[in-house]
């Protein structure tokens, strides 16, 4: 008749050890960071490379954002490096909806990893964060495919669709981002290079710091930061010969977007009939690339010269520089 009693105390004292020994679930982070490295299908650019940054502060959280792009062309599209800031009211635990990263099983993680390999994928975004759970940092990764994007899919499953919204957050605080970015991007002769003053996350991203939120990914955001220290020489036009009659006050404009684009340069020969009052007319054109002779004739009548007689077939020459050719890889 004690066999029911003892097995009881048995269970009882069992139960009471397993809670001694149970590890509570640590607390929501203060401080978390984010790589998420987006994949398009069309390009050069192919590959976005981000690294963010959300730490509490009172009152809210900081979010900072780099944003770097690989080399798509040495001459054209550079490696390029972006920065951004935000400070938002929101605290950390409402970014994240009051969900505790270290609490997503892994099971989960890799049960939802799997579902890449069912399917064409197109253009995909990883992410992966960093979180500090107790004693331990942990990396989570989340693959949102094409087919979520642009919003949650009816099989998009929970911890990617909770990814999707936090990320949607940090990007609705902090700016406009990987997404609105133009399909082809019109190279600017004006930028430069980003370079790390003042802004600790680009020293840490230079570092590699954060390399590691990129698995398998090549190159590592610190060597593509590396990269593009380097810029090009910017293309340029300029006179070879102005028919001893120079327009005045001329500026020339910058070098014709579509014709870096499409890596055109050379000299562009042309006779110009300007009237009395100093207003150009008919242009002849000798030679030169048909491309430049179009945005040549868009600009010449907006040139103005010295008063007098009328001159027909004065002589112009411009020169167009790439000033920067591809090597051979």
């Amino acid at each position: 008749m004690r066999c029911p009693t003892v097995a009881f105390a048995l269970i009882a004292f069992c139960f009471s050890m397993s809670a001694k020994d149970r590890v509570p679930a640590p607390s929501l982070p203060h401080s978390f960071e984010l790589g998420r490295l987006t994949h398009f299908d069309f390009g050069p650019p192919f590959d976005y490379y981000e690294v963010i940054v959300v730490r509490s502060i009172s009152g809210g959280a900081t979010i900072d954002r780099v944003i770097l792009t690989p080399e798509g062309h040495e001459c054209v599209a550079p490696a390029k490096v972006e920065v951004g800031s935000a400070t938002t009211k929101e605290s950390v635990a409402s970014l994240l909806s009051s969900k505790n990263p270290c609490s997503i099983p892994e099971k989960t993680i890799r049960k939802e990893l799997k579902r890449r390999r069912k399917g064409l994928v197109f253009s995909f975004a990883e992410v992966v964060m960093q979180v500090q759970c107790g004693a331990q940092s942990r990396l989570i990764r989340a693959d949102i495919l094409d087919r979520d994007m642009f919003g949650r899919a009816p099989n998009t499953p929970a911890h990617t669709s909770w990814t999707m919204q936090l990320l949607s957050s940090l990007d609705a605080a902090i700016g406009p981002g990987v997404m609105d970015k133009p399909v082809f991007a019109i190279p600017k002769a004006n930028e430069t290079a980003t370079r790390d003053n003042g802004f600790p996350v680009l020293k840490d991203v230079a570092s590699g710091k954060y390399d590691a939120l990129f698995g398998q990914a090549t190159p590592k955001p610190s060597e593509i930061y590396r990269t593009a220290q380097h810029r090009p020489p910017p293309p340029n036009v300029r006179f070879i010969d102005n028919g001893n009659l120079p327009p005045e006050g001329l500026v020339l404009p910058e070098y014709p977007p579509i014709a870096w684009l499409a890596q055109i340069e050379g000299v562009v020969s042309f006779k110009l009939d300007i009237d009395e009052n100093g207003v150009p007319g008919n242009v002849d054109f000798e030679s030169g690339h048909p491309l430049l002779q179009k945005w040549v004739q868009a600009v010449a009548k907006d040139w103005r010269f010295a008063k007098g007689p009328p001159r027909r077939d004065v002589p112009f020459k411009l020169e167009f520089s790439l000033n920067c050719h591809p090597t051979k890889k």
